[in-house]
């Protein structure tokens, strides 16, 4: 009996030491937002606070960074997702081409976006199904102008 006790305590230790441990590792504390730059020309202001509501902590350089996105290993995975959030679509840099603007209502009616695990995190982000048209068809109107803009995609 002691000897078993001795073996959870140690692994309790263990993996609390390891916890301590990865809390320095530098990746995903990186919570500096850049600069705004030019954002889209949205159709009404309900797209703009739709997506605001639903993306743009991933898909912009607004990110508001929840007090668990500053420890590991879950701020890995938050900062990971920003990264790739703003690689494929950031409403704050329509300055540059944003290919994938085109695919964002499809995305959204295809239950991609905003993924299962934000939205859990993230009640704001639950789009109700009136709310969630309403956001896909202002994509549509918002991104139509798009250079890339395929209306087969749809």
């Amino acid at each position: 009996m002691a000897r078993r006790m001795k073996k959870g305590t140690i692994i309790v230790i263990s993996l609390v030491a390891l916890f301590v441990l990865i809390q320095a590792v530098p990746y995903g504390r990186d919570h500096t937002n850049p600069a705004d730059k030019t954002g889209p020309s949205w159709d009404s202001p309900a797209t703009e606070q739709l997506a605001r509501r639903a993306c743009f902590d991933c898909h912009s350089n607004e990110t508001k960074w929840p007090w668990y996105s500053h420890i590991a290993p879950v701020s890995w995975r938050v900062q990971d997702h920003v990264e790739e959030g703003r690689a494929h679509l950031n409403f704050s840099e329509f300055d540059r081409a944003q290919r994938n603007a085109t695919e964002a209502a499809k995305m959204v009616q295809e239950n991609e976006m905003p993924p299962w695990d934000y939205a859990l995190a993230h009640p704001e982000a639950r789009l109700s199904d009136s709310e969630k048209q309403q956001l896909i068809n202002g994509f549509k109107a918002t991104f139509s102008k798009a250079r890339e803009f395929n209306p087969e995609d749809y």
